[in-house]
């Protein structure tokens, strides 16, 4: 026994592959450091200050209170700043997303130990979570090669929703690794033969499929594939070059998928890559969310997601606010302890600003609301601080008069959900706008 152990531990194959597999990870660990560092002046850049002088004093607000929707965040988390940037809130007229009523899913791998495969996912691969860079406050699902990994806490996808994650890539990532493909699949219920079916560029399966990769063929954008199968069949298939997603100038970005019945449409950022007006079967029924990969050229080439958020509903922001009177979102986020907006807020903000522009006589409060983590009297005070950033972004972008809109916060102390889950906290984050 003590020969055969003894054999095991010494054989060469095995030391060299482990020797191998170090060299590797030690060398995508330098490259990620590269790419997170260039990350956190890219998508976050958006929202720089031009006016120095507006710089409040929330950063009294540090500590524990981990309040935002880092969940949904388009950026890493900025746990030392609190000011606001609202000021510099560019919206386009293109940028049209707006959140589902209601987070029915939610991930950020909180729960899970640094290096294992997130408890709540399966595979026939592999991933592994992990932080980027210094930032310990965001943990990422680093993607394997030639991998299906899928959330089995999603199963079931209703007629009208939305999703959003944040997407990394490796510096220097290799044109010839593989896309990442989001798939919104129809699959049978207990089968598990999707998760071959799903493996690689083509699909023996009824769903749609997203592919995203940051670097086209001349190397100066990303690119983008979308296709739709049904019954074994690709019915519609396209791809093109998209300027949101490249591995040098933007490999950090967030990602929004709104499916209202059978259209599609897709953001990187602020940038709408996709409306696809049947995009779905409206006949099927779609239960799966899977993440795919076919395979990297370089050995320190990856990709990771974090921050997912599904939420079903189509909004009726105009309706509820001038019929019933008030208008409830969770898709008004900022960064963690920070009054900071972030930019998938825009398409929020946008509709109320112009529902303000066009009833000019129309009066507002706005009411600032946060999870239960930290103390109340942060909680408070960064409701606040929250529901005046927003009121700014609108009379600053939209020249909505100031005496129009009333400001307050509530802090933790009116929660809808429970606060003991990731969704319930993301649906507690929300902001309120009442008629007066």
């Amino acid at each position: 026994m003590f020969s055969q152990t003894f054999a095991q531990i010494l054989n060469p194959k095995e030391t060299a592959k482990r020797k191998a597999e170090q060299r590797t990870n030690s060398r995508i660990d330098r490259t990620i450091d590269k790419v997170f560092d260039k990350a956190e002046s890219g998508v976050e850049g958006v929202f720089k200050k031009k006016d120095k002088k507006n710089k409040d004093n929330s950063n009294s607000q540090q500590g524990n209170n981990q309040n935002s929707s880092s969940n949904s965040s388009s950026g890493s988390s900025d746990n030392s700043s609190g000011s606001t940037s609202s000021g510099d809130l560019k919206i386009s007229s293109k940028f049209d997303f707006v959140s589902g009523e209601k987070v029915i899913a939610q991930e950020d791998f909180s729960q899970d130990a640094i290096g294992d495969f997130p408890a709540k996912w399966n595979t026939n691969g592999t991933g592994e979570v992990v932080t980027l860079g210094n930032d310990n406050t965001i943990r990422w699902l680093k993607i394997g090669a030639e991998t299906v990994l899928y959330p089995e806490f999603i199963n079931q996808l209703p007629e009208n929703f939305t999703f959003e994650f944040d997407l990394v890539c490796t510096n220097n990532f290799s044109y010839y690794s593989s896309d990442l493909f989001v798939n919104f699949a129809s699959v049978p219920a207990k089968s598990k033969t999707f998760m071959n079916d799903w493996k690689c560029y083509t699909a023996a399966a009824n769903g749609v499929r997203i592919g995203l990769h940051p670097q086209s063929a001349d190397g100066k954008k990303g690119k983008s594939v979308f296709v739709n199968y049904e019954d074994n069949k690709v019915i519609i298939k396209n791809e093109q070059d998209i300027n949101s997603f490249h591995y040098k100038n933007s490999p950090k970005v967030h990602v929004a998928m709104w499916r209202q019945k059978g259209r599609l449409r897709v953001y990187v950022n602020q940038d709408k890559i996709w409306d696809i007006p049947k995009a779905f079967d409206t006949e099927k029924k779609y239960n799966s969310i899977l993440f795919t990969t076919c395979g990297y050229h370089a050995e320190e080439d990856r990709l990771f997601i974090s921050n997912l958020k599904l939420a079903v509903g189509a909004p009726d922001t105009r309706n509820k606010l001038l019929t019933e009177g008030k208008f409830v979102t969770n898709g008004i986020t900022f960064d963690v302890n920070s009054d900071k907006i972030k930019p998938s807020s825009y398409g929020v903000i946008r509709e109320i600003g112009l529902i303000l522009s066009e009833n000019p006589q129309l009066k507002i409060k706005i009411i600032g609301h946060t999870d239960s983590d930290g103390t109340a009297e942060n909680n408070l005070k960064l409701s606040q601080k929250r529901a005046l950033a927003v009121k700014n972004a609108l009379v600053k972008e939209f020249g909505i008069s100031e005496k129009n809109i009333e400001t307050d916060g509530k802090g933790s102390s009116e929660p809808i959900d429970s606060n003991a889950t990731p969704q319930g906290k993301a649906n507690n984050r929300r902001v309120e706008f009442i008629k007066l």
